[in-house]
């Protein structure tokens, strides 16, 4: 899939995902006025052009264009998985919502209508953590 930000300076490639998953987290709200709608590019993701990066957290950093601002992505460090924002691909066909995470976080000012599978914060970090000792 190929994408850009919104003045076109930084080029996005990443692998052909059809899956949409939204985070209700605190710091995704934060990060983006509401929740963020993500794709999962995996660890092949290439990034052109001037992106400024933010460690938003010990295990996590946030990427931004440096001219524009568009979001571009959330990465995992252990894992280099990048989660980037689905509103870059707007030309991609067949992108479905999938899942919703870190339900328990979400604010009752809004609700999607989508019959998605729902996973709150414990559960999200014990995929995670179940995750992390398989590899071990």
């Amino acid at each position: 899939m190929q994408a850009q930000c919104l003045c076109g300076a930084v080029h996005v490639t990443a692998p052909t995902v059809q899956d949409v998953h939204v985070c209700h987290c605190s710091m995704c709200r934060r990060w983006g006025g509401g929740p963020a709608f993500t794709v999962h590019g995996g660890t092949e993701v290439e990034l052109t052009g001037p992106a400024t990066r933010y460690a938003s957290s010990p295990w996590a950093e946030r990427a931004f264009c440096s001219h524009c601002g568009t979001h571009l992505f959330y990465r995992l460090l252990a894992t280099n998985e990048h989660f980037l924002s689905a509103g870059l691909f707007q030309d991609e066909d067949g992108m479905q919502l999938a899942l919703q995470i870190f339900i328990d976080e979400k604010p009752g000012h809004y609700d999607l209508a989508n019959d998605t599978p729902k996973l709150t914060g414990a559960q999200v970090m014990a995929q995670y953590e179940d995750a992390s000792t398989d590899d071990a």
